[in-house]
């Protein structure tokens, strides 16, 4: 599951998109885990490079899911398990499942209402629900990589590893729109103030 952000463009998108691509088209020709492991952690440097070149810093998220590749592909690789890498997936999830819970109640401070505040105005606790929503769905989708790696076969999972977390993603952002939607808080005239 990833969290989107505003104004991303598609080359960026494309950017974040290209290691899991990478992982999984070598994986099919080649049905070798490490060579594909190798060339995700290759492809994740590749994405650290273009948005420090870009930005001229690199986004907590995108350092995030940079250093659990390098850790847990790296420990694949080492041992020769590809169980390491089956659980990045869920190790990245739970992270972002723990910064968002952790910011909210400990540090009082709402990821999500600094990540979008600038592009819709929403009450406090809105804000609230969606990052304890948004939360659960990390938990969840690193849960859902777990059953899906212990249960069925290391073909499926690669599978699922490319297009689960952005089926995942995209059913959040459904459930997210329709939630604001009920709500009243996606009115034209609010979104068209945020924009301006």
């Amino acid at each position: 599951m990833i969290m989107d952000r505003p104004g991303q463009t598609p080359m960026k998108q494309f950017v974040e998109l290209l290691p899991v691509a990478l992982f999984v088209a070598v994986y099919f020709f080649t049905k070798d885990i490490y060579l594909s492991t190798s060339l995700l952690m290759g492809g994740m440097c590749l994405q650290v490079g273009f948005e420090y070149g870009k930005n001229k810093k690199v986004s907590k998220q995108t350092q995030i899911i940079f250093w659990v590749a390098m850790i847990f592909g790296g420990a694949t690789l080492f041992f020769r398990n590809e169980e390491f890498i089956q659980w990045k997936p869920t190790i990245v999830n739970w992270l972002f499942c723990t910064v968002l819970i952790t910011s909210q109640y400990l540090a009082k401070d709402n990821l999500l209402k600094k990540m979008l505040g600038s592009q819709i105005i929403l009450p406090d606790g809105i804000w609230r629900v969606l990052a304890i929503g948004w939360a659960a769905g990390f938990f969840f989708a690193g849960l859902l990589n777990l059953f899906v790696a212990y249960n069925f076969t290391l073909d499926f999972w690669v599978s699922y590893k490319l297009f689960g977390g952005f089926i995942i993603t995209l059913i959040y952002i459904i459930i997210t729109i329709i939630y604001l939607s009920k709500g009243g808080y996606l009115r034209e005239k609010e979104i068209s103030d945020s924009e301006g």
